[in-house]
This record gives structure tokens, sequence and C-alpha cells, in this order.
């Protein structure tokens, strides 16, 4: 009687839909990486014993029933119970189309509209992590908060009490969700999760002065490290130590040493 209750039941199992996977159109998304574009290509891979029922006519050895009971079981709650075994190992943000892509591996796991930084504070483009998570964060951030481990500023994915905001370049930086989007993403994450925001590393390019911020600074101290013009941290803040790399570098150049600006002849030598 057991046995024909499991036979029964394998064979309902069988025959219920499995879960869609989402795919990634890699032809709107042309700068990511071939690890993820490849989830666009990839597709479930079937019961390797299936057609043992191809015909009925035929005597089924013990051995391929038990080889096709541990088929159908392994696809049928990898398929469910994928989402609780590992959190998704990238989040990637399109800054220019406003959207945030979810990654359970190389596999597309959702895909989010958000909206993201003004012109005149823009979103952090570069590779972060998730650094801390908390629920109702503070008035404005909605129902969730997933802070980046951004140097230089307080960054982070969250909610919004502005739905209508969604979809536009809106905030000070950090990137807005319906709150409700919000809540599906943030028991998938965890601390340490990496967050990759794709855009402009550049601002126009603007001037760099003392005091100013951002990923264009963190650009200008990597190659400057890399001549050997900055022996300091790489935290994207135009601070003392960035100051006098640049002194440095236009002195070297025979750059006018007036003003301690980035400017648009130490980008062209910078090559950036």
């Amino acid at each position: 009687m057991f046995l024909l209750v499991v036979i029964l039941a394998s064979f309902f199992l069988a025959f219920l839909p499995l879960p869609a996977q989402a795919g990634l159109n890699a032809a709107a998304f042309p700068y990511l990486t071939e690890s993820y574009v490849t989830a666009d290509r990839e597709a479930p891979v079937p019961c390797p014993d299936c057609e043992v029922f191809a015909d009925a006519g035929e005597s089924i050895p013990a051995g391929r029933i038990q080889s096709f009971f541990q088929g159908l079981t392994s696809r049928w709650f990898q398929t469910v119970t994928g989402q609780q075994e590992t959190a998704p190992a990238t989040i990637v943000i399109d800054v220019h189309r406003r959207r945030l892509l979810l990654f359970s591996g190389k596999r597309l796991h959702g895909s989010y509209p958000v909206a993201v930084g003004k012109p005149g504070t823009p979103t952090p483009v570069g590779n972060w992590r998730i650094s801390r998570k908390a629920l109702n964060w503070g008035t404005g951030f909605g129902t969730r908060w997933m802070g980046l481990n951004v140097p230089w500023g307080i960054y982070g994915i969250h909610g919004t009490n502005k739905p209508w905001s969604i979809g536009g370049f809106e905030s000070g930086g950090c990137i807005r969700m319906f709150n409700e989007d919000v809540e599906t993403v943030y028991p998938l994450v965890r601390a340490g999760t990496s967050v990759i925001i794709v855009g402009d590393v550049l601002r126009g390019p603007r001037d760099i002065r003392q005091g100013d911020n951002g990923c264009d600074v963190i650009e200008v101290q990597r190659v400057l490290k890399r001549w050997g013009f900055y022996d300091g941290q790489i935290d994207g803040r135009f601070e003392q130590p960035t100051i006098d790399a640049v002194r440095r570098f236009r002195k070297a150049y025979r750059l006018p040493l007036l003003d301690d600006v980035v400017d648009g002849d130490v980008y062209r030598l910078l090559g950036l």
C-alpha cells in the first residue's frame, strides 16, 4: 500500500508545472560580464530517467524505477527549495535603466524598477557589498534598509514613502525600491552579498577639488597609485593625501601649481 502511494504521488509531482525561470536579455545589457549573460542560455536539466515510461509495454527494472524517483525528487525539490538553499550571489544595479537585477549563482532571480541618484548626488558606481540590514530604518527609507560599504558616505538599497519616484533619477544617491519589492529581496540577501553598480564613473568629468567625494575620485586615486604618486587608501575622498599626490603629479608634468584641482589636463594625462 505504501509503495502504491509513493508511485501515485510521484506521478502527480511529475506533471505539476515547475516555476518559470527568468532569463537575462544579453542584448539589453552588453556590458555585463559573460558569467551573467549565460543566465539567459542555461535551461533546467531534464530528469535523466523520465523516458523509462515512454513505452508502457516494457518491463521496467527495479533499479531504473529507483533512479527515476531519485531524479524526479532531485529535480522537484531543487526547484521548490532553491530559494532557501543559498542567498543570491550578486545584485547588479543598472543606473542608466534604473533596474535592480537579483542573481542566484548565474541565474537571474528577479528584476525590479528602482530610483537612483540625481545628477548632483549620483549613485556610487562600483563593486560594493551589503554591510548591514535593518527593518524600518527611518522616515523616507520605507520598510527595509540594506546598507552598502561605500567609504565616503551612507548609501543603501531601501524602500520608499515616495513610490511615484521609482524609475527616475530622484534620490540623494541611494537606490529606492517599491516597498513590496524590497521586502521580497531583503530575506534573500545577507551581509557580504556583492552589489555591482553599473553606470558612469566620471561625472562629466567634473573638476575635483578638496572636499569632493565619489567614484571619480576613486578612479583618480587608482591611477595615481598605479603610477607611484599616491600611497594612501582608495577611499573616494579628495583629502590631504590625495591632494599631495595631485600636487606631485602636476609638478612632474609641469602643470600650474596654483590650484590642486583635478581638471581636464590631469584627466587627459591620466588617460581618463
